[in-house]
């Protein structure tokens, strides 16, 4: 029976550490969703608007993480073929339904605990 029990803790330790259980990492939160206004009030930032208009509304954001974009779009394909574009720049984006932020990995890392989301990373491409 002594021999059981050691198996069984020997999974549960093993399942623990696969799954994350117990781990030290910060889980994100339930995605947020909204307007432009509402997710940068969420992000506390005090948003800059640059681009507004039906498809796309971008603002510029500048927190105590650092300085970053945030994206909203009308539609789900119209926000894939701006983030698919955009990763040949570079850059680290935090992904939302219908919404994005673009910065330093560093800066969407700490957005993505008010935020939720997934990271998605871009890759430099250059001609020089």
């Amino acid at each position: 029976m002594r021999n059981d029990a050691r198996v069984v803790l020997g999974v549960v330790v093993a399942l623990a550490v696969v799954t994350g259980c117990g781990s030290s990492s910060p889980q994100a939160p339930k995605t947020a969703s909204g307007t432009l206004e509402q997710l940068a009030a969420r992000a506390d930032c005090r948003p800059v608007l640059s681009t507004d208009s039906t498809e796309l509304r971008r603002a510029n954001c500048t927190t105590a993480d650092g300085r970053y974009v945030l994206a909203t779009f009308a539609t789900d394909r119209g926000q894939r073929e701006w983030i698919n574009e955009a990763k040949d720049y570079g850059g680290a984006y935090l992904v939302g339904r219908k919404w994005v932020a673009v910065g330093e990995q560093s800066v969407v890392t700490a957005l993505r605990g008010r935020l939720g989301g997934s990271v998605e990373t871009g890759t430099m491409h250059s001609g020089h």
